[in-house]
């Protein structure tokens, strides 16, 4: 059946939009799942959710059932899934490098998320194809993440990432060897309008990045640097742009890595295989802090460094 309720306007909230006044009554929904819902004014009149509020406004919702639009026949289990923590409401894992987050036109099946409906359940809030996804790595990004499972835990995790209130550390190597010991990055990031694949730094527009940049180590002979990346926001391929628009491309990037100009300088004959063979760029989210969305306890999670990096590091030591 369909929960009704009914809201009245204080004088406190006199004079806002007529769906920021709901969500502050409804803290529980996202301004976007309240806007679905069914509203009317007591009164009949005419509403629009961006009329603003008046004095003893009284507004009637109807909030239907949520009704799971998972397609759950769209699973898959092609690979085994490394769960760092389970309970009823998350579940992190640890995402492994070449495995695409969710179907899409190129990507039927096989992806991160097919493989987690086989496993669990997860919150219908993020759609029928992005079942609880609240943020996401890409398809050569390896490293921790997390999914909601349920829809309480969903809207939680969703209002931490978008006030990045957690903590997101990553490790990459990079071509360049830096003069500092680190370094803070920002930069406004916007879709780039040469090449829709890729993003860039812009003057105007686009959305603000700060990305703090931590050397760890230093091989000065074929001139790769390792840094550990803390994302101070969240925007599309942050750290990757960062990171090549300030000198110092991602291994293996074949979007923003320019390797073509570094491998040719690179002597190392082991070196030389590793980086002409190798696909995906060198970058793995190491680590993930985040209060609990339900329980409000403090989860810490650390992955280790994925056999790949594990190798170009001891091909790199051995140099």
């Amino acid at each position: 059946m369909d929960n009704v309720k009914h809201f009245i306007v204080d004088e406190q909230n006199v004079g806002i939009r007529v769906d920021k006044f709901l969500s502050g009554q409804m803290p529980e929904y996202s301004r976007s799942e309240i806007q679905k819902f069914n509203i009317k004014r007591a009164d009949n009149k005419p509403l629009k959710l961006s009329d603003k509020t008046k004095l003893d406004d009284e507004f009637i919702i109807e909030i239907a059932e949520k009704q799971s639009d998972i397609a759950y026949d769209n699973i898959s289990n092609d690979f085994d899934l490394d769960v760092l923590f389970e309970d009823d409401d998350i579940i992190v894992i640890d995402k492994p490098r070449g495995v695409v987050m969710y179907p899409s036109a190129g990507n039927k099946t096989g992806t991160l998320v097919q493989n987690l409906l086989s496993y669990t359940k997860l919150s219908a809030l993020g759609g029928q194809t992005r079942p609880g996804v609240v943020h996401r790595l890409d398809k050569d990004t390896s490293g921790v993440m997390v999914f909601a499972k349920s829809d309480a835990a969903y809207r939680g995790l969703v209002k931490m990432f978008s006030s990045h209130d957690l903590t997101r550390k990553y490790i990459a190597f990079a071509w360049g060897v830096p003069t500092w010991g680190g370094a803070d990055i920002t930069g406004n990031i916007a879709r780039s309008s040469r090449n829709r694949q890729k993003m860039s730094l812009v003057k105007t527009g686009g959305k603000p990045a700060h990305t703090i940049v931590n050397v760890m180590d230093v091989w000065t002979k074929p001139g790769i640097s390792l840094f550990r990346c803390t994302l101070m926001t969240g925007r599309t391929h942050q750290i990757r742009v960062h990171l090549s628009s300030h000198g110092f491309p991602v291994v293996c990037d074949p979007l923003y890595g320019r390797e073509k100009s570094h491998i040719g300088s690179v002597k190392n004959p082991e070196l030389l295989e590793f980086l002409k063979t190798h696909h995906g760029q060198m970058l793995h989210a190491e680590v993930l802090e985040f209060n609990h969305p339900i329980t409000g306890e403090k989860m810490h999670f650390k992955s280790r460094m994925p056999v790949d990096m594990m190798e170009l590091k001891e091909i790199l030591d051995n140099e």
